[in-house]
């Protein structure tokens, strides 16, 4: 074996975001195109020579090839030692929990997330750092840099490596550890949570189905659920990760959970459901013919945090996203916690997790997570409502509806507007910001703007300043309506329209959310003048 250097010549476009670098297969196909990335990040690193790299992806088109180029180009790098998921697989909570159980200098994640995956779909990498977490902006940034001038790379010449058997083997001088993918992270999931009152709980006769939408979390929910928590064989559905996620899209919503949500809502339906997503890092929590919002499960999760063994001891504070509901600031006041508003992204959680100032953290776009690892967690969120549900004995829709006689009711929906075209997006955007200031006082529909501007926010950690992270308009009462474009995708811009509205009154809880929240859904769409500036007569989604 000896190692090549390459000469290659950059490529246009290869910035990532706080997600890592996502493009469409083809794209990474290129010659050079995955090569020239992975070695941007090598290249931004100081200090691993020697060290272990934690490798692994969701199972989609492409995986196990980029796995094979990025185990040559580590050990042609210097890296002494690779973990890395047996056939490819590992979640990205799970890469957090084995970067920091064994004290790796970071890992590498393969995946796209919530995205489709194929041949002519989506593929993406990302690189986590020592903490677990996704790498800083300073980190992604010197990446991008060094992208945009990279002239050679560097590679082991050698043949493939079998991912499929678990052992230990060289390439090179370095060391590659093909590990069990599901059982540190299941080692870890039984020291927060008690197995043995959910053992209980599913010994009684309790029901569930956890849809695991054919992507990384089957694997991790068969073995957790149905082998060690007793759950009857069958529970998982879609259970088996295939490169294209059995053609369907990857995301645990109302809409591209179907089958779940149609068996939740049936007859007979199971007493619990969940589902997450691509890379298992999302979730989406259902009862009995009963939706649990993103917003909800975590104040739901942080109002009753100790009943966990993992956080009998309470919680150091709660962070939420911008644009997540106000529903964990109610939960937070009552405890006397502090609670954070930050940006859309993990990273921001990371720094206050890292600071110990924060335990729970959640976003409305189905991640929900604590200071366990550094990323969202599905699996943490269905199996922390599992240590609800075993401890409080009622029905999912009655541990909610509790929670609001409790703290009011935050009615509350998103609105995606996805693949629209990027300039129009973007002047979207312009006209909400050229009208902040007209807006604010002003009595638009009966609504009276309390606030209008576009959301900064200044880090308490390291002091760092991020602006222009959406546009709010806050109301008197409390109402909000939020616009974002999201850089999830890959074709296009996704809008994103959140809409808000408190009800204290337990009387008035149980309206159906669009219904209770039309009158600011169509203030939304007549503020951003969305019709007439995108051709969407209505949402791609809603949530």
């Amino acid at each position: 074996m000896s190692v090549s250097i390459r000469q290659t010549t950059p490529y246009e476009g290869q910035k990532p975001g706080t997600s890592g670098l996502r493009k469409k297969v083809s794209v990474f196909q290129q010659p050079n195109y995955l090569e020239n990335f992975v070695q941007s990040i090598f290249d931004s690193l100081e200090g691993f020579q020697g060290q272990t790299l934690v490798l692994g992806g969701d199972g989609r088109y492409f995986n196990r090839e980029a796995i094979q180029v990025i185990l040559k180009m580590a050990a042609a790098n210097g890296f002494g030692r690779v973990l890395v998921g047996q056939g490819g697989i590992l979640s990205t909570p799970a890469v957090s929990c084995i970067i920091r159980k064994y004290r790796a200098f970071g890992g590498i994640v393969l995946s796209a997330s919530h995205n489709p995956g194929g041949p002519s779909e989506d593929f993406g990498i990302k690189y986590n750092i020592s903490a677990g977490g996704p790498a800083p902006e300073a980190v992604t940034e010197a990446i991008h840099a060094r992208s945009q001038v990279i002239s050679q790379y560097k590679i082991l010449e050698a043949a493939d490596l079998d991912l499929d058997q678990i052992g230990a083997t060289r390439l090179g001088a370095m060391a590659v550890e093909v590990i069990d993918p599901v059982a540190d992270y299941a080692e870890l999931m039984g020291r927060l949570f008690d197995f043995e009152k959910i053992r209980a709980l599913f010994a009684g006769g309790f029901r569930m189905r956890f849809d695991a939408m054919h992507a990384v979390t089957g694997p991790y929910a068969t073995r957790i659920l149905e082998d060690l928590l007793g759950a009857p064989k069958g529970t998982v559905i879609h259970g088996t990760p295939l490169p294209d996620f059995g053609g369907g899209h990857p995301d645990p919503n109302l809409v591209h959970a179907h089958d779940l949500v149609a068996e939740m809502f049936g007859a007979n339906a199971p007493d619990f459901g969940a589902a997450s997503d691509g890379d298992g890092d999302r979730n989406m929590i259902l009862g009995r013919g009963f939706y649990v919002t993103p917003s909800d499960s975590l104040a739901v999760l942080a109002a009753n945090a100790t009943l966990a063994p993992g956080y009998a001891a309470g919680l150091k504070g709660i962070a939420r996203s911008m644009p997540t509901s106000q529903a964990p600031d109610r939960v937070a006041r009552a405890l006397g916690l502090p609670c954070f508003e930050t940006p859309t992204g993990w990273k921001f959680f990371g720094n206050l997790l890292d600071a110990g100032m924060a335990t729970f953290c959640g976003e409305e776009s189905f991640g929900t997570g604590s200071d366990h690892v550094r990323e969202k967690d599905g699996l943490w969120a269905v199996l922390m409502w599992l240590n609800l549900l075993a401890e409080l004995k009622r029905p999912v829709d009655g541990i909610v509806r509790a929670h609001w006689a409790r703290y009011g009711r935050n009615y509350y929906s998103r609105h995606d507007y996805e693949g629209v075209d990027s300039r129009a997006a973007e002047g979207l955007m312009a006209h909400l910001r050229a009208h902040l200031a007209v807006w604010s006082g002003q009595s638009l529909n009966g609504f009276t703007v309390a606030q209008a501007d576009d959301f900064a926010y200044t880090d308490p950690v390291d002091g760092s300043i991020s602006r222009k992270q959406g546009i709010r308009v806050i109301f008197t009462d409390g109402s909000r309506i939020v616009y974002r474009l999201s850089g999830t995708g890959t074709e296009g811009a996704t809008l994103r329209v959140y809409i808000e509205r408190f009800e204290a009154d337990p009387a008035r809880h149980d309206q159906d959310p669009q219904t209770a929240l039309a009158g600011l859904i169509t203030l939304a769409g007549q503020l951003a003048e969305i019709e007439h500036r995108t051709g969407r007569s209505a949402p791609t989604v809603i949530t």
